[in-house]
């Protein structure tokens, strides 16, 4: 497994890595205008979405595996910027990604983000705990 991370991952990290302090908050709350809405099947059936309770605002997430290929869907209130943004960054970044691409991102690839001193340490918190539950999907779902 790869332990770079793929190109739309590396692009966000170059972003944050390209301001200040200040202008990453403003990104972030940029990205988290860029979660895509759920798709029918999901906004219609919350039940087949699974809540990340690691986050401090309501943060529900479904994984679907296709063949080699991760699809990510995620519901995040719009009154919570970080946790979309956060929704935001992950969706970009993996999906439509291989299964040993998104197995493959490194469980603290968000230091590269230069935001633990931005962001709360309980924000972090979600944000691995959202990788983490991805990865997790992932792997039941290749598994089976």
């Amino acid at each position: 497994m790869s332990t770079t991370l793929p190109e739309e991952l590396e692009d966000i990290v170059a972003e944050f890595d390209a301001v200040g302090d200040q202008e990453r908050l403003q990104l972030l709350l940029e990205l988290a205008d860029e979660l895509p809405e759920l798709p029918s099947r999901y906004a219609d059936h919350s039940e087949l979405l699974e809540q990340v309770h690691e986050c401090q605002s309501p943060l529900f997430l479904a994984v679907e595996v296709d063949d080699d290929t991760v699809h990510l869907f995620f519901d995040a209130p719009a009154e919570a910027p970080t946790t979309r943004a956060f929704a935001s960054i992950l969706h970009t970044g993996l999906d439509g990604q291989s299964i040993d691409t998104v197995l493959g991102i490194p469980d603290d690839f968000y230091t590269r983000l230069g935001i633990m001193d931005t962001v709360s340490p309980l924000r972090i918190r979600g944000l691995a705990a959202m990788l983490g539950r991805i990865k997790n999907n992932v792997r039941n779902a290749h598994a089976n």
